[in-house]
């Protein structure tokens, strides 16, 4: 069967064809080999059918980034998250802010243009700097939930960390429901980073199991320990594990991470006075309000019911640059020629971040991560 979406009602907004045949391996590579016989005719490459639709303004930057995020999604929240992103979501908003500042721009150039002009007063109007004032505000607030997308797409980050046999490693296991991390009795098993992914609550939530921290002569482990610093660094949350028969060590200092104290085996001994959970493994209870706290808290960092409308580095990037932009258009308000280039360069950070200008090295990054057909 073969189906026909003419232009520019396709996907790809080009004349499209579709064939539906058996699926047999050789059928698929006969009908193949057929077609590549003609001229001009070859193969797609991963993202090529995507790459179409761009070209041809069926999709902008943004939304083919949704799309990826989409094909990607291993959780409910990644998915709605995506599905917004793709379905427009950024590219509206960008072009909300993008006819603000023509309009400021058009203010403000029209002066320059035609000082000489009688009709044009060089003033500018009483409410241009508080429109310049709103629109940077206006990206402030969307920078401030760049965090909650973020973790929604690429998950959430917790480290667990603590003494050599603290009890890290059965808690890995006991979160993953599976033996992922080899426990013993022995002190220093652990000695690289474990990485488990596990949906809670429809959220995405990477688990890593880290080295236990302490001084050693082995070489194996002293870099798992320096894997360790680095896990806990860039982890959003750190369960730092202890238990009454292991020796405390100083607790992390300095870092941003919220930091959760755990204290752990708590069949074999009291929990610490200061600890924020007592658990054992043996008590599958124990484990269950942990997971429970650890949902309410992620939900609350990613205000779940909101799907984030910023969750790449590379939109945080543009916005925070038209941001400073906008904040030099108001330090400059009284040098006009200098104030319409800082609105100028606001503008083409947001024409770039959903493809307006200056895309090829982001397209060829982003749909190499495509699958063939897409």
């Amino acid at each position: 069967m073969v189906i026909v979406f003419p232009a520019p009602h396709s996907f790809t907004g080009l004349d499209c064809a579709e064939l539906q045949v058996h699926g047999s391996p050789a059928g698929v590579k006969a009908i193949l080999s057929v077609l590549t016989a003609f001229e001009g005719v070859r193969l797609a490459g991963a993202g090529d059918f995507t790459r179409l639709a761009f070209e041809n303004g069926k999709l902008d930057l943004t939304e083919v980034e949704g799309l990826g995020d989409l094909l990607a999604a291993e959780t409910e929240s990644q998915r709605r998250q995506a599905l917004t992103r793709f379905d427009g979501a950024l590219s509206r908003r960008v072009g909300d802010w993008r006819q603000a500042l023509l309009d400021l721009r058009a203010e403000i150039e029209a002066r320059l243009d035609f000082s000489d002009e009688d009709d044009v007063p060089f003033e500018l109007p009483a409410h241009f700097k508080a429109d310049i004032e709103s629109l940077e505000n206006q990206l402030a607030d969307a920078l401030a939930r760049y965090d909650s997308g973020r973790i929604v797409r690429e998950g959430f980050r917790i480290a667990l960390a603590g003494a050599p046999n603290a009890g890290k490693s059965s808690l890995l296991n006991a979160l993953a429901g599976s033996d992922v991390a080899i426990v013993t009795s022995e002190a220093g098993t652990t000695r690289d980073t474990k990485d488990v992914t596990i949906d809670l609550g429809g959220m995405l939530v990477i688990v890593t199991d880290t080295a236990g921290l302490r001084e050693t002569d082995s070489l194996a482990e002293q870099e798992g320990i320096v894997r360790a610093r680095r896990a806990i660094g860039h982890a959003d949350l750190v369960l730092w594990l202890e238990a009454p028969d292991v020796e405390t060590i100083p607790r992390p200092q300095g870092i941003d991470t919220p930091i959760w104290i755990v204290s752990s085996k708590t069949d074999i001994g009291a929990a610490a006075p200061d600890s924020d959970f007592a658990l054992s493994m043996k008590d599958k209870d124990s484990i269950s309000v942990l997971l429970s706290k650890l949902e309410d808290h992620i939900k609350t960092r990613i205000r779940t019911n909101e799907p984030g409308l910023i969750s790449h580095l590379r939109d945080k990037a543009a916005l925070e640059a038209a941001a400073e932009n906008l904040h030099q258009a108001i330090a400059h308000i009284g040098i006009p020629e200098l104030c319409a280039e800082d609105l100028r360069q606001a503008s083409d950070q947001l024409a770039e971040l959903i493809g307006l200008i200056d895309t090829e090295h982001v397209l060829d990054r982003l749909f190499a991560g495509f699958c063939i057909g897409k």
